[in-house]
């Protein structure tokens, strides 16, 4: 996994597990998964939050949606992007 923004230790960006994580990139599907490669918007997931249900983020929109919603943020701040200029990379504004 290339380097995250978004987090500096291993661990489930949600419950803080260390066991069965996985690499999971928040904005997904061609070409955000590239975008999120290159711009560090990924995130550990233990393999509960990651794929399966019904907590997994493939599997509940409301869990997708808020972290989303939670990263667009971070990397706009990160990177002093607007909303605009967001949304003209991802193909859309999650907040």
């Amino acid at each position: 996994m290339a380097k995250s923004i978004l987090q500096t230790n291993k661990e489930c960006y949600f419950c803080g597990s260390q066991n069965w994580l996985e690499s999971h990139h928040v904005f997904n599907g061609n070409p955000n998964r590239a975008l999120s490669e290159k711009y560090g918007l990924k995130v550990w997931l233990c393999h509960a939050h990651h794929n399966e249900p019904p907590n997994g983020v493939h599997h509940n929109a409301s869990m997708d949606g808020w972290l989303k919603a939670t990263v667009q943020l971070k990397a706009m701040e990160h990177y002093g992007w607007s909303v605009d200029a967001f949304r003209s990379k991802f193909g859309k504004s999650y907040i």
